[in-house]
């Protein structure tokens, strides 16, 4: 059975304006990589007895298209979606879209997309192994521990001073560290989506020691033992996420993990956090699982270019699946920013 998950963008590498045009009988004049002609889509308006100009161009190397008499523009997913008699802003209806495209054109989201001018049947040489070469070791990922972080201190005026409370602080589990590899930080325990203990990140406290050699956060390294090499991947997972059931109406999605605590400890627990600016597949899927086919996913980043970055990332990857708000904040301000009022006025389900 093929999988409902879709990725949105690698199945938009696989299509090809020659192709699709060739497939809804399309006829354009093509020179280079630009195709030119009457607009093909259903809602361009048709007036009988006028003499029709050519108004379509498509770009067949950016995969773009555009009318200028019907307004009509997008990628060659969106072509489809008009071709198809529904409107690509309806997530649900270009979710369907999708999935036919797999079957109709067979255009399998987990192959491998074919590389232009080599024939699609020819098959990657395995490279000779050399005589000398160490076999490859096994790898673990985000493997739960069999430790917990011992004497953290919770009373430390880090924490109050950014305003959190003592309930707050305890929730997460939270504690300044005083040596070992977390020394002066903020210990954060990190639990994957089965809710287990899988390392802890560390938030410097001392912003003007952030450095290279110091960064702001610091997550697990990579560790070997017997032979087996243990690795950490933030991306894989959602901070907080294993706090999230399933079914939720509306889920927050943030960038850092202080803002998860912040809007916490104002009354609104259904919130996660990237851990970063970029939103892995894996991340998407979670927030997508986690959120009723009808609920709001709501992307509150920060008010920077990364707080953009980290917006664009949300919604190209879980918009095509649930719907989603852009919460935008003003420059430089931060969800810890706000008060119980601000943030209840912009995460308002019904403004």
């Amino acid at each position: 059975m093929k999988s409902k998950w879709i990725d949105f963008k690698e199945l938009r590498s696989k299509l090809h304006f020659s192709e699709l045009f060739a497939h809804y009988h399309v006829e354009l004049k093509i020179k280079g990589d630009r195709a030119t002609g009457f607009c093909p889509l259903p809602g361009h308006p048709r007036h009988e007895g006028k003499r029709h100009s050519p108004s379509f161009s498509a770009n067949l190397a950016r995969g773009v298209f555009n009318c200028f008499g019907c307004g009509g523009q997008g990628n060659c997913l969106d072509f489809v979606c008009h071709m198809e008699g529904v409107n690509p802003s309806d997530t649900q209806a270009l979710r369907r879209v999708a999935l036919m495209l797999r079957d109709r054109l067979g255009l399998d989201s987990d192959a491998v997309a074919k590389a232009p001018g080599k024939p699609s049947d020819a098959k990657a040489q395995p490279t000779p192994a050399s005589p000398h070469t160490e076999p490859q070791k096994k790898r673990i990922i985000n493997t739960p521990i069999d430790f917990q972080l011992k004497k953290l201190d919770a009373g430390h005026p880090y924490l109050p001073g950014r305003g959190f409370t003592p309930e707050t602080i305890a929730h997460f589990g939270l504690g300044f560290c005083a040596r070992g590899l977390m020394a002066d930080r903020i210990a954060i325990p990190l639990h994957d989506p089965a809710s287990r203990l899988i390392g802890y990140a560390g938030r410097l406290i001392d912003d003007a020691a952030i450095s290279d050699e110091k960064p702001k956060y610091r997550f697990p390294g990579e560790r070997e033992r017997d032979g087996v090499i243990y690795e950490f991947r933030k991306s894989l997972f959602l901070y907080n996420g294993h706090a999230i059931p399933p079914g939720v109406e509306d889920l927050v999605v943030v960038e850092g993990m202080p803002s998860v605590w912040w809007l916490w400890q104002h009354d609104m627990p259904s919130v996660v956090a990237l851990m970063g600016s970029s939103c892995s597949r894996e991340q998407a899927e979670l927030i997508v699982d986690r959120v009723t086919d009808r609920g709001r996913v709501w992307v509150l980043g920060d008010g920077d270019e990364a707080g953009e970055r980290f917006a664009q990332s949300v919604l190209s990857e879980v918009s095509p699946h649930r719907f989603c708000r852009w919460v935008k904040l003003a420059d430089g301000r931060q969800p810890t920013d706000l008060n119980e009022l601000q943030l209840s006025l912009l995460l308002d389900p019904e403004p």
